[in-house]
């Protein structure tokens, strides 16, 4: 496994790499995992893009093959960082350029395996979808009493209505849609944990920071929050809404799931294919206020979207998604020519 991504606190991509790595491991009777090793092995999973990766490919892929992650494409970058022109554009081409460097790829999201192929001319055959995972013994209820001291930790009232995002503060996360939906009630308690990970060059770094220094009364940035804390965070919360423009398969939504609170998002394309009927979507702020409204309201159908949630949760289990990797691995090592085989 090589990999950059806890490097940089408060982003999926960290978070996704220590589950799939502590999920790999727990096959130990058939896979052993090294880390960030200058090694030769069978297979050399790639989880970030770094320009050290690529130029030691050739060595540390002389005994076997490679498998490149994408977390991200240029389109989710774009709209996630202010990069000036000349180094947008040599930098996504580097992004094209390793993943197609790479033999096999994984994507989070089936929605972009139709992207990498017909807009940046990766081979379909190279590309297999794996959703991200999240371990229930990290994210999970805990009990009534339980919570109350977490409110009490976190300085919200007991009995609150509280609705939580959570992610980098940036436009395409849709920050400036969950405040009209906190400004629109200001009954109803609004947290937001994550921050600036990438500092100034986040889109709309500016903007959001006077938000920061001024924010609404009803409105509570905790900034980015450790990954041990943030079971804690979601379980003072009543709702999970994320309002982003675009995302490719958010770890906030799974580790909402294990909660097992109702997942409010944007109705957009990319999550029919991922998350078919475990959540609820609305199109815009009037569509997030109207649904946030009905779930304080009506308590049948905010069971209704907590059991969903549920259900999501279950079916990107732990053993579910282990037989993936696990059937996944297993195809790309014997993949290999058998040379290659006695080589490693």
């Amino acid at each position: 496994m090589k990999s950059s991504a806890t490097k940089v606190k408060g982003q999926g991509v960290g978070s996704a790499y220590i589950e799939q790595v502590g999920l790999i491991k727990e096959m130990s009777d058939k896979y052993t995992v090294y880390e960030n090793k200058l090694k030769r092995t069978p297979i050399v999973h790639y989880h970030t893009i770094d320009l050290q990766f690529f130029l030691l490919k050739p060595f540390l892929t002389s005994k076997g093959t490679s498998v490149g992650y994408v977390h991200m494409v240029p389109e989710t970058v774009d709209s996630s960082l202010n990069l000036p022109g000349p180094i947008r554009k040599i930098f996504y081409k580097y992004m094209i350029r390793f993943y197609r460097s790479m033999d096999h790829l994984v994507t989070v999201n089936s929605y972009f395996i139709d992207v990498l192929n017909k807009q940046y001319n990766v081979p379909r055959e190279k590309i297999t979808y794996i959703p991200n995972f999240v371990s229930s013994d990290t994210f999970h209820p805990v009990s009534a009493e339980e919570k109350a001291k977490l409110r009490q930790k976190y300085g919200i009232d007991e009995n609150a209505f509280v609705v939580m995002s959570a992610g980098q503060l940036q436009v395409r996360k849709g920050i400036f849609d969950f405040l009209k939906v906190a400004e629109s009630r200001p009954d109803i308690t609004f947290v937001w944990a994550g921050g600036f990970s990438f500092g100034a060059i986040t889109d709309g770094y500016k903007e959001i920071q006077k938000v920061l220094e001024n924010p609404p009364a009803n409105v509570k940035f905790l900034g980015i929050v450790d990954r041990e804390y943030m079971n804690e965070v979601f379980n003072i919360a009543d709702v999970m809404f994320l309002a982003s423009f675009e995302e490719l398969f958010p770890m906030t939504i799974l580790e909402s799931m294990c909660v097992h609170l109702p997942v409010l998002l944007r109705d957009l394309p990319i999550y029919e294919g991922i998350l078919f009927d475990f959540y609820l979507k609305e199109k815009d702020v009037e569509g997030f206020i109207s649904c946030i409204d009905r779930l304080r309201a009506d308590k049948e159908y905010y069971k209704m979207a907590s059991e969903r949630s549920h259900n999501g949760n279950k079916f990107y289990s732990k053993e579910n998604i282990m037989k993936m990797w696990d059937e996944y691995y297993t195809k790309v090592y014997n993949s290999l020519p058998d040379k290659k085989k006695r080589k490693a």
